[in-house]
Order: C-alpha cells, then sequence, then structure tokens
C-alpha cells in the first residue's frame, strides 16, 4: 500500500519533473559559455600583466552579464510578445540558460590554481583557455549525448568544436606573436 502512494504521491510526480527536465536539458549555454570564456581569455591574454584574481573575476562576471541578457532576451523578446512571464516562466528561463555561467566555473578555477602548479600567468592563460575549450567539445558531446544521438553523430560534433576550440586557439597565437 505504502509502496503504491509513494510512486503516485507528490514526491513521485516532483521525481517525474525533475527526470523531464533533466530530458528536455539545452546544453546550448554550456557550449556558447565555454567559447565565451575562452573568448574572454584571449581577450585578457593580449592586455599583458595582471593579477590572476581580475581574471578569474572577469571570466565569472562576464558570464553573469551574458547569462542576465539572454535571461533578458528569452523573457522580453519572444515570450512578452505571447504573455506576461509568470515567476514560474521566470525562473525555468533562469534555470535554463544557466549553464552559460557555469561553464565559465572551470576556465576561472583552472586560473584560480595555477599559481599551485606552479605557472606563471602566462601559463594561466594558457590553461584556461584548454579547459575552456575542453569544457566546448565536453558540453557539446552531452548535448548530443541527450539528444540520443548516435556515437558518431557524437564524434562528430566533439570533432567540430574541437576544431572550433583550435580556431580560437589559433586567434590567442595570433594576436601575441
Amino acid at each position: 500500500m505504502s509502496r503504491t502512494r509513494a510512486t503516485t504521491g507528490p514526491a513521485a510526480a516532483r521525481a517525474e519533473r525533475r527526470a523531464e527536465r533533466r530530458a528536455q536539458a539545452d546544453y546550448t549555454g554550456g557550449v556558447y559559455g565555454s567559447m565565451l570564456a575562452a573568448s574572454v581569455v584571449i581577450g585578457a591574454g593580449t592586455l599583458g600583466s595582471f593579477p590572476r584574481i581580475e581574471l578569474v573575476l572577469l571570466l565569472l562576471l562576464t558570464g553573469v552579464v551574458f547569462w542576465v541578457a539572454h535571461v533578458h532576451a528569452q523573457l522580453f523578446g519572444a515570450r512578452l510578445a505571447q504573455q506576461a512571464p509568470d515567476r514560474r516562466v521566470v525562473l525555468h528561463v533562469c534555470r535554463d540558460e544557466w549553464p552559460i555561467v557555469k561553464a565559465t566555473v572551470p576556465p576561472a578555477a583552472a586560473v584560480a590554481v595555477s599559481p599551485l602548479l606552479g605557472l606563471d600567468v602566462r601559463g594561466a592563460l594558457w590553461l584556461a583557455l584548454c579547459v575552456a575549450v575542453a569544457g566546448q567539445v565536453g558540453w557539446s558531446v552531452a548535448a548530443a549525448r541527450r539528444a540520443g544521438a548516435s556515437p558518431r553523430l557524437m564524434a562528430t560534433t566533439a570533432s567540430v568544436n574541437l576544431v572550433l576550440g583550435l580556431l580560437i586557439i589559433s586567434f590567442k597565437i595570433v594576436l601575441t606573436h
């Protein structure tokens, strides 16, 4: 009897909603946020030497600013024309766009721990850039996997995002030499 209640009660309904949200998760923001982080690293690297904390903050705050911009665009672009957003819709959009911020955390963390690895500022920039590109590839593969893509399609998306990441890295090489 209690087993029946557990599978049909409020807890089961919440678990079902969480599973549905995970199934519908969109990792586009993660790919975008990783590319954004790589671009920030490249831009910061052309400015010369600076305290690492500035780059950590620049990465995280840029992610937050772009997250806010995406949330605003989602809420007041297409949605406002259809209906005024309520609290539930606002929270849903905020959650959907959060991967943009999440994707900036690993490169920022790489910069933060770089002194422990014995890296100078230039080494920290390269580490953060490599972490951002790896994140870009990882987010794209996660998106393909979540969408039920074949292994071949997952390899294709990984390859395309790796090429894009290498293109970003080549920009850094050109800009700093």
